[in-house]
């Protein structure tokens, strides 16, 4: 029997079900039926997806007697920003779509926040629904209604939190995806082990690199394991006020190293967070809050499936100054102070105020004096075959 899971992110009267499981996007209007206030949607995809699955959610759409009407975007960081956002809400509007339609985001990340922003401000607010079909999309950006644009000044810092009325996670769709995204949405698994369980990370040490060749078994619980942490935390802090910020392990690091390769494709939002957890971890280390050794285990794991560890291995231009004025535009920062998420030890994450930005300059330029001259160091991310 092949793997299937509902969960239920608890918002009270906008409560919602996270599904999970194996062929879902073939009964794809069946699955959102019950949760669409008419028979009618918007189809936002990119051009790779909709070649991929287009055709079958479409198929899907029709069968359970819902029209649809489809937007197609360029693929990439290049669609998620104000032009793109412009673009979508004129061609939503130019299609008609009503207050009652419903969109649905089919793709990674970057449609899931661009599509779901477009929904937020449209006709001051229609309903949306996530259908991932990255593993980065379903384990994370897809649950918990945070939506947005990048800018010049950094990414996600314009956007709205806008809960999705389902969330629909077909592991079938992960067979697609390539090599690379598929890892970096790894990333963001690692991540969940070490925010506050450490027992799902050790499980991750024994079964990551099987995790990896798409194991459907591996993969659904992975996927289930990560839905779950995140949709009791939501429940708990749906704005990130206090406790949500945790999921932000590694990402006021990846962030700027994001803002410092250009966000034009050559690094992968994963790529950047399993990097820039490495670094929170070592940063817990020398402010003398985690025991020795901890960050050497956590870059020994993402090594091990192939994910850089190292700001030096990836595509960002400037040096340590540079990088860290970018983190100066972070959403977490409180009146120009550095605030990081570090931990005291694997699964025990938490909200570190006012962090000296003379350590972190330290850090970071100790990891970048070691670009081209150190054994297995990359110029770009790593790419597996």
């Amino acid at each position: 029997m092949s793997f299937q899971s509902t969960l239920t992110v608890d918002l009270g009267p906008r409560s919602y079900e996270i599904r999970i499981g194996a062929g879902l996007l073939a009964s794809l209007g069946e699955q959102i039926a019950p949760v669409i206030a008419r028979p009618r949607v918007a189809l936002v995809t990119d051009r790779h997806v909709y070649d991929a699955h287009g055709p079958e959610a479409l198929a899907a759409l029709e069968a359970a007697g819902i029209a649809s009407t489809s937007v197609i975007l360029t693929p990439g960081e290049v669609s998620k920003g104000w032009d793109g956002l412009s673009a979508l809400c004129e061609r939503l509007l130019e299609a008609g779509v009503e207050r009652q339609d419903t969109i649905v985001a089919l793709g990674g990340g970057v449609v899931g926040d661009l599509a779901g922003f477009a929904a937020a401000i449209l006709r001051r607010g229609v309903d949306f629904v996530q259908v991932p079909t990255t593993l980065l999309a379903q384990v994370d950006s897809s649950v918990g209604g945070k939506t947005g644009i990048n800018t010049r000044q950094g990414k996600n810092l314009i956007g709205a939190f806008h809960q999705p009325r389902m969330v629909l996670a077909d592991l079938d769709v992960l067979g697609s995806l390539p090599r690379r995204e598929l890892l970096a949405g790894y990333a963001e698994v690692v991540k969940i082990g070490l925010i506050n369980q450490p027992k799902f990370f050790e499980w991750l040490e024994r079964e990551g690199v099987a995790l990896t060749t798409r194991d459907h078994k591996l993969m659904g619980t992975a996927v289930e394991t990560c839905c779950r942490a995140k949709a009791g935390i939501v429940a708990e802090d749906e704005r990130e006020q206090g406790r949500r910020a945790l999921l932000n392990l590694g990402h006021t690091f990846a962030h700027a190293f994001e803002a410092c390769a250009g966000m034009k494709g050559d690094l992968l939002h994963g790529e950047a967070v399993a990097a820039g957890m490495v670094l929170a971890f070592e940063l817990s280390e020398r402010l003398g809050v985690c025991e020795a050794g901890r960050a050497e285990r956590v870059a020994r794991h993402l090594a091990s499936v192939k994910l850089p560890t190292s700001p030096a291995d990836l595509p960002i231009k400037g040096d340590a100054d540079k990088i860290v004025d970018a983190m100066a535009q972070d959403k977490k920062a409180v009146d120009g102070r550095l605030r990081f998420i570090l931990a005291r030890d694997i699964g025990a994450a938490y909200v570190a105020e006012d962090v000296d930005p003379v350590a972190v300059r330290d850090l970071l330029a100790e990891h970048l004096s070691r670009r081209g001259g150190r054994s297995g160091a990359r110029s770009k991310p790593p790419v597996s075959a």
